[in-house]
């Protein structure tokens, strides 16, 4: 893989919550910025150029047309706004930190990504970290939510207007994507990622390998596949004793220590490229603990060490 991260970090806010059924994920950059994002980036060197957040039209201001894919119009639109602000943030070689709102944010994130990728001709390799391995598609979700969606549409799976978002299909193949902490995944979606085949490790694999010799297998294999590196992560994929402010909570997840672990494992390979930040609901939050302990793991992943 090569070195690609930039020394100016660039702060896209995507303040969705159309995506899931609980309110409060909008307000999931506002508790990031809260909890001192810009401040702790700043203190590892970096310069941080903070963009404001994608406008997105208010639930209550529009209606469902299709329940199998809830407000596909608005997140599209969306979507395709965000895709190409983080295309222009790498175009102008700087590194987007998207910071969300619900995982429907990958749909454009990692659209962005793509296309920037494409026409520099380099590999594009994805580590998703997430409770929900988001493989679903309108035919097999079971609530119609579409931020459980957002992988299975970038490797052009389900509904043709999400997956061709941008005009090219797929954004990710399925041998340079990985999944880490997965343990809440529906009965038909594992058809989809069986179908796709993906690497998975699950909670399981996590308790009998341990967590560095997962991610050190993930980064040996992404080695000499891919040039560019994105991480997807996803706040539930930490257990709810640690963070509690997401909306789709699943007991088991990874500790303090291990989602610490993880991401200072990528940082010493130098090979990030971009990232992103989801689900932080600080309505379900404990005084904005839950914020804080992400803003800290991406002081992690950035390079921050104990010593």
């Amino acid at each position: 893989m090569k070195t690609l991260q930039s020394k100016i970090v660039n702060i896209i806010g995507f303040p969705m919550d159309l995506g899931a059924d609980r309110r409060g994920v909008d307000m999931g950059p506002s508790a990031l910025r809260i909890a001192g994002l810009k401040e702790k980036l700043e203190s590892l060197g970096y310069k941080v150029i903070d963009s404001g957040d994608v406008f997105i039209q208010i639930m209550e201001r529009q209606k469902i047309i299709n329940p199998r894919l809830k407000y596909l119009n608005e997140i599209l639109r969306t979507a395709k706004s965000l895709a190409a602000k983080v295309e222009k943030v790498l175009d102008k070689g700087q590194f987007p930190l998207c910071i969300g709102g619900d995982h429907s944010m990958a749909v454009g994130s990692v659209a962005g990504i793509s296309s920037f990728c494409r026409k520099n001709k380099l590999k594009f390799g994805l580590i998703w970290i997430d409770a929900h391995a988001d493989m679903n598609t309108d035919e097999t979700s079971p609530s119609g939510n579409i931020h459980g969606m957002p992988l299975a549409s970038s490797m052009g799976l389900g509904n043709e207007r999400l997956a061709n978002i941008c005009g090219f299909s797929p954004k990710i193949y399925p041998e340079n994507c990985v999944i880490i902490g997965a343990r809440s995944i529906d009965g038909p979606e594992k058809i989809n990622i069986k179908k796709m085949n993906p690497t998975v490790y699950t909670m399981a694999d996590i308790d009998k390998l341990g967590i560095h010799r997962v991610i050190s297998r993930v980064l040996k294999q992404f080695k000499e596949k891919v040039d560019y590196l994105h991480v997807s992560f996803d706040l539930d994929s930490v257990d709810p004793s640690v963070a509690p402010g997401v909306g789709t909570p699943v007991p088991g997840g990874l500790s303090y220590r291990e989602t610490h672990l993880l991401m200072e494992s990528i940082a010493d390979c130098g090979c990030i490229s971009s990232l992103e930040v989801t689900e932080v609901n600080p309505i379900l939050d404990d005084k904005n603990k839950s914020a804080v302990f992400a803003t800290d793991v991406v002081a992690s992943i950035m390079g921050q060490r104990i010593l």
